[in-house]
């Protein structure tokens, strides 16, 4: 597993530990009882600030933008009900297929 992935499924595992927590000991927790729409609210803003540092070819920004639009991902994930797994078979139904192709059957 690369290392990404590592750090990945360990954060995904702590927003999921998170979901339990009060909303007073953890950012995390806040955001969950928010509500999706807060949470997806802040998944937007952060792939905004990604793109911002993406345009300015700022790699350490973009890094760091990066890594947080992940972790407001994973918040939304967790959110919905939509776990890892749920994203991996999408990805995976996907592989070998032309991403025109794959666009095209979505009717995108």
């Amino acid at each position: 597993m690369s290392r990404f992935a590592e750090v990945v499924e360990r954060l995904s595992a702590t927003v999921e530990a998170r979901k339990g927590a009060s909303p007073d000991s953890s950012y995390t927790a806040k955001l969950l009882a928010d509500g999706i729409e807060r949470c997806a609210k802040k998944l937007g803003e952060e792939a905004v600030e990604t793109v911002i540092a993406a345009v300015a070819k700022d790699k350490d920004g973009l890094a760091g933008e990066g890594a947080d639009l992940i972790y407001h991902f994973l918040v939304t994930l967790a959110a919905a009900g939509v776990s890892l797994d749920d994203v991996a078979a999408k990805l995976e139904a996907r592989e070998g297929r032309s991403g025109l192709d794959e666009k095209a059957a979505r009717g995108v």
